[in-house]
């Protein structure tokens, strides 16, 4: 049973999470062989003010 969590910054639409996480399962499936009804997906979105890179927070930039 694939668990998969996916981290990215808040922002995209409901359609573009949909079409992620039929694509994510999807890849998987064919990967791990897993079917795709034991495959679970957690998506975590992060505010920008909480990530940065290069000492660069993403709401600075």
């Amino acid at each position: 049973m694939p668990i998969i969590t996916v981290q990215m910054l808040e922002g995209r639409s409901d359609e573009q999470k949909k079409e992620l996480v039929e694509k994510v399962t999807k890849a998987v499936s064919e990967s791990v062989d897993a079917p795709p009804e034991k495959i679970s997906i957690i998506i975590e979105e992060m505010k920008k003010t909480n990530y940065a890179v290069a000492g660069k927070r993403a709401s600075d930039q």
